[in-house]
């Protein structure tokens, strides 16, 4: 059961944020376990429960260690994320549904990062020959979150004849709906679970739009 997230979880990552080495590591190993990865397992446990059924669908823990092949020298991350996805070889292609903790603070929600061209091409024919579920879904995942569904855009726009559908037709990736929250009571509050769990609920439509696609 996820018990939350405390000051000594926030401590421990901005200590890897100034002190990004493995003695300073070893040394608050036992921190990071009860601190942060543990509490963090419970989480996306939780988090994963209605979607535990649905073919293909998994749940990820983030490492803490870097791959030293794709990322600088520091042998570290400073945050630890969850994510809801489908089974895949890389996930930046697949829509998710996400909490990350930073020393900052944390964020959660929908978010898909780098869908292919071939994946962004089906999309726009989709949005074309259909659009109206996807605006309806748009205007419904902000009604129902309060929170509008943004992208990266293409300085050059896709073509469409239909003015409406433009802002989307510029759509290249980086597409989300997310909320994030400081360092304080909500971060550390047991009851956490229950609200990005709430928010996700919200969230399943648009997840599963973007899901069918892929």
């Amino acid at each position: 059961m996820f018990s939350g997230f405390t000051p000594e979880t926030v401590d421990f990552l901005w200590g890897i944020r100034m002190n990004n080495n493995r003695d300073w590591f070893l040394e608050h190993k036992k921190q990071y376990v009860d601190t942060l990865y543990n509490p963090m397992k419970e989480l996306g446990q939780e988090l994963f429960e209605p979607f535990q059924d649905r073919p293909g669908c998994i749940l990820k823990v983030s490492r803490i260690y870097r791959d030293a092949r794709m990322h600088p020298p520091e042998p570290y991350k400073e945050s630890l994320w969850i994510c809801i996805r489908q089974d895949s070889d890389w996930w930046a292609q697949n829509p998710c549904l996400y909490f990350e903790i930073t020393p900052d603070g944390a964020s959660y929600g929908f978010f898909f990062w780098q869908p292919g061209t071939a994946y962004m091409e089906a999309f726009r024919r989709q949005l074309a020959a259909n659009p109206r579920p996807f605006l309806e879904l748009l205007e419904r995942t902000k009604a129902q979150t309060g929170v509008e569904v943004t992208a990266a855009c293409y300085k050059r726009p896709k073509p469409t004849d239909n003015p409406a559908l433009a802002p989307y037709f510029a759509w290249k990736g980086a597409i989300s709906c997310t909320r994030e929250i400081s360092p304080g009571p909500e971060l550390f509050d047991p009851a956490l679970s229950g609200t990005v769990r709430d928010f996700f609920r919200r969230l399943t439509s648009l997840y599963e739009y973007f899901s069918n696609l892929s």
